[in-house]
């Protein structure tokens, strides 16, 4: 079994900044595609960015130029950097990792429990 942790989240005023972290953990053999999501109230979980295990990076374009998604692969742990934050940042953040678990011959998405980010005065 994999478990992922989230941290680093909390209330922030606008224009601020946050860092979250997730580490993985468990029956692993290679950790791929990492990411992060976010889910406000009333709206679908929607992706903000992913990172590659050879550190290729995707955003969703309301946080380009604001967050940057990096990892550290021996860690198996991502971070997102979330700088000038915004009210409609405010979400639940979740993170997401394809793992690969010893003797196994697929990948399986795992999923953190999310850490709430509140960007309000």
């Amino acid at each position: 079994q994999v478990q992922l942790v989230e941290s680093g989240g909390g209330l922030v005023q606008p224009g601020g900044s946050l860092r979250l972290s997730c580490v993985a953990s468990g029956s692993i053999f290679r950790v791929n595609v990492m990411g992060w999501y976010r889910q406000a109230p009333g709206k679908e979980r929607e992706l903000v960015a992913v990172i590659t295990s050879g550190g290729s990076t995707n955003y969703v374009d309301s946080v380009k130029g604001r967050f940057t998604i990096s990892r550290d692969n021996a860690k198996n742990t991502v971070y997102l950097q979330m700088n000038s934050l915004k009210p409609e940042d405010t979400a639940v953040y979740y993170c997401n990792a394809g793992v690969w678990s010893p003797g196994t011959r697929y990948e399986t998405p795992y999923w953190g429990q999310g850490t709430q980010v509140t960007v309000s005065s």
